[in-house]
């Protein structure tokens, strides 16, 4: 973590530079917010605001139209709260919801990482956003950028007392992880700006912070929804009768890519020993110190941790480890994932209480003349005295409900018809990014087509018996995979406008990439393919199947376990 010389520096990707003359992360961020001439931040200052839990993004929809008339794209925020674990409280759901209402596009979007996304933030109104967020004891700060992201935790109602020692650490994970500069506190929420005699410090990140973004999840077998095999990190619950003794620690997920370029490709992390529970800490910052010193700091693509391992082979990887601890992890115990999806409705959890899993099509909550799923969760907060817990897979768990206001909240679900969880096992098993027209990244529709294309799937689904079948069907707008595309067993990339990649053969509990099986298809040849498979499926599948399973097994697709044999 020594300075680096203009020569050094030079061989490094241009973000690199923008790290270094940052001041740890200020840039000139202050002066930009403050610009009335533009609706943009400053080119260097887009990426510094990554760090704070913003996105700079445009309206795409009317990309076309504002160039017509010589005008600016419609610039606006994407801004994403730091939560780990997916937990808040009644009161943090409502300021959320009054945040989003007043400052944002009146929508709350849960996210594939188990927080909330609002979008259509104006930058006039990006300070004022941030602030009230922090009042509502919750933040933003390193909930994107080149540090450790959301830390993720399966809600698990079947084991709450288990679950209730697993989320204590990630919590503890994600505080300890934390980028310390000041910057934050100082740009958005108006604290003392540090004296010209004190320095930050970033014991953990250095000047630099990592060459990639970085994500960790928490599991508790036998549920797996937190697709903890897509991670950098991740750490598996190990329990005795319900009492946490340790994890078995994962290492290399990761499931960007980019189309055209083969040396870019999704990995499954592999189990690389066991921890005790109190030394989780210790392994979770020595193994970003690894990425943080090996990482590729020249070429962003290849920059994931992912990569890291792949270049160096894990067995480097577990030396280097040890080394660092001073003491040898242990090696794996035992464990079995055995689903990953949500399971809806009503469930007895410990100590008298309840929790119920709402179905949140595409994780977007958002009132229109037909339904009016935020006003009724906005009605559910104000009477409920348990938790709010966001799960992995979009939806939404109302956590801890007490046997007295059991009978209220369900009233409230029957009125604001949340408890439509009675579709088809695909669609509730389905999840989209957000994509058009706000992601810059889009290629292709993904939150706004997925369900119309489900309409269609429904039918074909239908028709073959498959009606209550779990199918895990899944997609994005392009290949950065932030819907989990390529865990799903049918499973969507968008390559143009209305044309997608399709790929089958994922493992239902997130054990297997999927394969692709055909390239750059409309909505037409989508069905076409689509449906004589599923009613091959229906007809001779074995018993306890899955879909995924059946099509490597019918030789639609092979089998890929590694990241070198997914193209």
């Amino acid at each position: 973590m020594t300075e680096l010389t203009s020569e050094e520096l030079a061989k490094r990707a241009e973000v690199e530079r923008i790290k270094d003359a940052s001041n740890y992360l200020r840039g000139t961020l202050v002066k930009s917010l403050q610009d009335p001439l533009t609706g943009a931040l400053t080119e260097d200052d887009t990426q510094l605001s990554k760090y704070h839990g913003i996105y700079q993004q445009d309206d795409r929809d009317l990309r076309d139209e504002r160039r017509r008339q010589k005008l600016e794209p419609r610039y606006q925020f994407m801004v994403r709260v730091r939560m780990p674990g997916g937990v808040c409280t009644p009161a943090q759901w409502l300021e959320v919801d009054r945040i989003a209402n007043t400052w944002c596009n009146r929508s709350i979007r849960l996210t594939s990482r188990q927080t909330f996304q609002l979008h259509g933030v104006v930058k006039r109104n990006l300070k004022k956003t941030i602030a009230e967020i922090n009042a509502a004891l919750l933040d933003t700060i390193a909930a994107c950028g080149d540090v450790n992201r959301n830390v993720m935790c399966n809600p698990n109602p079947y084991q709450s007392r288990l679950h209730a020692q697993v989320y204590e650490y990630a919590r503890r994970i994600s505080e300890h992880l934390l980028p310390r500069t000041t910057a934050y506190h100082e740009i958005w929420l108006d604290e003392e700006l540090l004296s010209s005699s004190r320095q930050d410090e970033e014991p953990i990140y250095g000047k630099h912070y990592l060459p990639r973004k970085f994500k960790i999840a928490l599991a508790v077998p036998p549920s797996n929804d937190v697709d903890l095999f897509a991670n950098d990190l991740g750490f598996i619950a190990i329990a005795e009768d319900d009492h946490l003794l340790g994890f078995n620690i994962s290492v290399g997920g990761g499931l960007s890519m980019t189309h055209g370029e083969l040396q870019t490709y999704p990995r499954l992390a592999d189990v690389i020993g066991y921890c005790p529970k109190n030394k989780a800490l210790q392994v979770a910052e020595e193994i970003v110190k690894i990425q943080r010193d090996f990482g590729d700091r020249t070429h962003r693509k290849h920059a994931r941790f992912k990569y890291t391992i792949e270049d160096r082979g894990v067995d480097w990887l577990k030396f280097e480890l040890n080394r660092r601890l001073g003491w040898n992890i242990e090696q794996p115990r035992p464990f079995v994932f055995e689903h990953s999806g949500d399971r809806y409705g009503w469930v007895e959890g410990a100590n008298d209480t309840w929790h119920y899993t709402l179905f949140i099509q595409n994780g977007r909550i958002l009132d229109t003349p037909d339904d009016l799923p935020m006003t009724g969760l906005r009605e559910i907060a104000n009477v409920h005295d348990g938790d709010f817990r966001l799960t992995a897979n979009q939806n939404l768990l109302i956590g801890q409900v007490s046997s007295k206001r059991k009978p209220v909240i369900d009233a409230l679900l029957k009125k604001y018809r949340l408890d439509a969880h009675r579709q088809t096992g695909l669609r509730l098993n389905s999840m989209a990014c957000v994509a058009f027209p706000t992601c810059g990244l889009a290629m292709a529709e993904s939150e706004r087509y997925l369900p119309s294309l489900l309409d269609k799937l429904d039918l074909i689904i239908k028709e073959a018996g498959l009606e209550h079948d779990p199918i895990l069907i899944r997609m994005t707008g392009c290949p950065n995979g932030c819907a989990r595309s390529v865990l799903a067993e049918i499973g969507f990339i968008g390559k143009a406008p209305g044309k997608y990649n399709l790929y089958l053969g994922a493992g239902f509990y997130g054990q297997r990439l999927n394969k692709l099986y055909r390239e750059n298809i409309n909505e037409d040849r989508i069905l076409a393919e689509l449906t004589p498979i599923i009613q091959r499926y229906a007809r001779e599948r074995e018993p306890g199947e899955r879909f995924g399973d059946f099509a490597i097994r019918a030789g639609y697709v092979e089998a890929v376990l590694t990241g070198r044999d997914f193209h």
